[in-house]
């Protein structure tokens, strides 16, 4: 792993912090996490394999982003702010699946190119993944559904929250 490899888990790892403190859910805040991913995969992206099994290996990732994003959206903490604005604080569990995500992606980088190549290239070969390129996909999928689920369950959460907020206060007609 090169500076520029760590830099980029390190800055994707501490998206976390506004997420803890708590953030109105606007969408500029919404939109930080997708474009610092996307930043990433102008990055990394080379290609994008599509034979063998590459595009199973692509479901398998996105699937695995999309439930720690579902989880980690679900356990965060929603509430209406005094302005009437969504705000979504991240508690322990959801801080924890954002974290271990990023963890994940980045130690599988990290074993890749350490002790792990050999096992990953036979993994490959054995079940017809053809290049590293596809490995790079998977991660950058998983990493891209993670931010996208996540952002759809805090999106869908705050709407309600601020139209419950909308219909308590209300007049009602006698």
């Amino acid at each position: 792993m090169t500076t520029t490899d760590y830099l980029i888990s390190a800055v994707l790892i501490l998206l976390v912090i506004p997420q803890i403190r708590g953030t109105r859910v606007t969408l500029r805040t919404a939109m930080l996490p997708v474009v610092c991913v996307a930043a990433a995969a102008a990055y990394y992206l080379k290609s994008f394999p599509t034979a063998g099994h590459d595009v199973r290996l692509y479901v398998v990732g996105a699937v695995v982003g999309a439930v720690l994003g579902l989880a980690c959206g679900a356990a965060t903490l929603m509430s209406r702010g005094s302005d009437g604005v969504a705000f979504a604080k991240a508690g322990v569990a959801a801080a924890a699946l954002w974290i271990a995500g990023m963890l994940l992606r980045s130690g599988f980088e990290f074993w890749s190119a350490h002790s792990g190549a050999e096992h990953i290239a036979r993994f490959s070969r054995d079940h017809m993944i053809t290049s590293a390129d596809a490995w790079t996909v998977a991660l950058l999928l998983m990493a891209f559904a993670q931010v996208l689920a996540r952002l759809i369950v805090i999106r869908t959460r705050a709407r309600r929250v601020t139209a419950s907020a909308a219909t308590a206060s209300a007049p009602t007609l006698g």
